[in-house]
């Protein structure tokens, strides 16, 4: 999923390049244990799976610019879209013992590409290891202006009533708020048709015009709600948004499973020793702890969640859990 974010990407971008010649002598490097050697000796290099532009691409340049003060070395964020993360985590895969690189990327690209993709350049159980969680932005359904549910619970009501009336779009086959409509058919037992754009805009603009009853989409399209031009009724997560409180989940009127955040990761190759692994995830999370990179997460819809490489990974794994069955029940292939 992309978001364009123009203006303060041009700014994150400008403030990165300032921060990428930054030796700062009065901020420590990460620690190591003693006798080892010290790290990081050459510029530390971010591939990000995601355009320019997007959500993920503007969040990494914002860490970006602390973790280079904290690292006292350069650091180099390098778009490698394509593929829905496999041509970037290819790349950071191929880097083998470069203890420097490390990948940016949706989480589906861990728990749905091998699923979706007939044959992927890398494996993450051999290739990659997990390293922090980065963001975690939520996904609100969204219905067109007419539709005829008031509230989620009328909105399920609705569907159960009318099955296989209704249709639904998203960002493209495989991607989180497409998996999140076919959770709710899941959970709702109906089979309402999904139809996949590319990206997330013109399959709202779609609900929006009335071509589609209601997708998936990130707090990004709140400004259409607040005009009239969409109707917000929840959340797709295990609990509710802080930043829309009153819009409740799908397990609170009795759908399950209906687990959709749009989670962003960072990864590395597998063959990076354990403590450097550590050494980057405890300035990750130091950033990421801070108010004011919290606040401009916030801006964009998404929540700054420092998190150990251990738990990060299980968070994944409850991903891969709930994603698993209804991708291969409904044999959900890439476009």
């Amino acid at each position: 999923m992309q978001f364009c974010y123009t203006k303060k990407t041009r700014g994150l971008g400008a403030l990165v390049l300032g921060a990428a010649g930054l030796m700062m002598g009065g901020i420590s490097a990460p620690a190591l244990a003693e006798g080892q050697a010290q790290w990081p000796t050459k510029p530390v290099r971010l591939v990000v799976a995601l355009a320019p532009g997007g959500l993920a691409d503007v969040l990494t340049r914002a860490v970006s610019i602390p973790l280079a003060e904290a690292l006292k070395q350069p650091v180099v964020v390098e778009n490698r879209p394509g593929a829905g993360g496999n041509v970037a985590g290819a790349e950071v895969a191929r880097n083998g013992r470069d203890d420097h690189t490390f990948l940016i990327a949706p989480t589906t690209t861990e728990s749905v590409n091998p699923l979706i993709y007939k044959n992927m350049a890398f494996s993450f159980e051999k290739d990659l290891q997990p390293v922090a969680l980065l963001a975690n932005s939520k996904l609100f359904l969204l219905t067109k202006p007419g539709f005829e549910a008031k509230n989620l619970k009328e909105f399920i009501a609705h569907l159960k009533a009318n099955p296989k009336s209704f249709s639904f779009g998203s960002a493209g086959n495989g991607t989180t708020p497409h998996l999140a409509g076919e959770l709710v058919n899941v959970g709702a037992g109906v089979a309402e048709t999904h139809i996949p754009y590319r990206g997330a805009a013109p399959a709202i603009q779609d609900v929006m015009a009335g071509q589609t009853d209601y997708a998936f989409g990130p707090v990004s399209f709140m400004p259409m709600v607040n005009a009239g031009k969409l109707k917000l009724l929840g959340v797709a997560s295990r609990e509710r948004s802080a930043s829309y409180p009153d819009v409740p989940t799908f397990t609170e009127v009795g759908i399950n499973n209906v687990f959709a955040d749009s989670m962003f990761g960072i990864y590395t190759s597998s063959s990076t020793p354990a403590n450097v692994v550590r050494a980057i995830n405890t300035e990750i999370n130091r950033v990421l702890a801070r108010p004011e990179i919290a606040k401009q997460f916030a801006e964009y819809g998404a929540e700054a969640v420092p998190k150990t490489p251990e738990d990060f990974r299980d968070m994944v794994r409850a991903e891969t859990q709930v994603f698993t069955p209804v991708v291969k029940s409904l044999s959900i292939k890439a476009d």
